[in-house]
This record gives structure tokens, C-alpha cells and sequence, in this order.
């Protein structure tokens, strides 16, 4: 299955089931659909970074945090973004969640993303091995200097980034 041919589950504003729509359709209609962003931490304090392959459907080329995507229909979200982690970036580690944002966000070519968002926090040594198809490169990079890059250069980053890492740094405490 394509990456924009999966299903979506459809939510309201309280993060309640109320469908669900083909992927590629939920980012055309601009749905509120549910959705995931991951942070994975070393022991030094660095975030890992992908930058998305460019062959995705949309924000290809733009860097982000460690993994998104959607949980399907009746998939849980916390084994979703666990399970993606691992088909993206192959990494399996525990995750652990770290609050919720709901953004709207133009991502071009007439696409919106409008997602209720689970963050989820990793803690993980190793470098990533991921799938070209996903990820096109990847770095570790210092939180501090990551939102000072962010607010430089927003155009290097998928809209959902600086807003995903705000919530992971109130949930951890961190200053963003």
C-alpha cells in the first residue's frame, strides 16, 4: 500500500472517533484527522532528525522530528507510532506519551494538514537505519540550537515540527 493510500481515522476537536477517509482525501478536504509525531532522544540530549525523502507526497526534502504518521482504523495510537518508528527510521523502543496539539497547517499542492496530534517521546542510543523511501537523511542535533534553526529558517521544517516540539519540551519540561 502507498503512503497516501492508507485510511485515516477522522476525530473532532476532543480527539473523538468520527470516521475515517482515505488518506490522500483527509489532506485534501483538510478533515481533523488523528495523528502522531515522535521525538527520539540519545543520552546527550539530542533529537534525532529525519529529513523526508523527496519522493514524499507532500513536505518532501523538509526536515522534521524523528517519525509521524497515522494510526489505522482500531490501531492504537501509542502501537502505531511505535510501529511506524521502526518501518521508518528502524528503531524499536519503548515510547512514552508526551501531550497532545491540534494544528492546521497549508503543506502545498493544495493539501492541508489538520491533525489531532499524539506526541511520544523515545530515549535510544544507536543510530537509525531508515528507509530511503521515508527518510532521505537524518542528524542529531542539540534542542536549543534546533529551535533557534527552526525560527531562522521555518522553510527548512514541515509546519507541524516547531509546534510538535514545543509540546514535547512543556511535557519534559525542557525550555522551547
Amino acid at each position: 500500500m502507498k503512503d497516501n493510500e492508507e485510511t485515516v481515522v477522522l476525530v473532532d476537536e476532543n480527539d473523538r472517533e468520527v470516521g475515517t477517509a482515505e488518506k490522500l482525501e483527509a489532506h485534501v478536504s483538510g478533515a481533523l484527522h488523528r495523528a502522531f509525531s515522535v521525538f527520539v532522544l540519545n543520552g546527550r540530549g539530542e533529537l534525532l532528525l529525519q529529513r523526508r525523502a523527496a519522493g514524499k507526497y507532500h513536505c518532501g526534502g523538509l526536515w522534521t522530528n524523528t517519525c509521524c504518521g497515522h494510526p489505522r482504523p482500531g490501531e492504537p495510537v501509542a502501537a502505531a507510532a511505535r510501529r511506524r518508528l521502526n518501518e521508518e527510521m528502524g528503531i524499536d523502543c519503548e515510547l512514552s506519551p508526551a501531550g497532545t496539539f491540534v494544528y492546521r497547517a497549508e503543506v502545498g499542492g493544495g493539501l492541508v494538514e489538520h491533525e489531532y496530534d499524539h506526541v511520544f517521546l523515545a530515549r535510544h542510543e544507536d543510530d537509525p537505519s531508515p528507509d530511503p523511501a521515508e527518510a532521505d537523511a537524518w542528524r542529531w542535533a542539540d534542542v536549543e540550537t534546533l529551535i533557534a534553526d527552526a525560527e531562522a529558517s521555518p522553510a527548512e521544517f514541515t509546519p507541524w515540527f516547531a509546534l510538535a516540539l514545543r509540546e514535547l519540551a512543556q511535557a519534559t519540561g525542557a525550555p522551547a
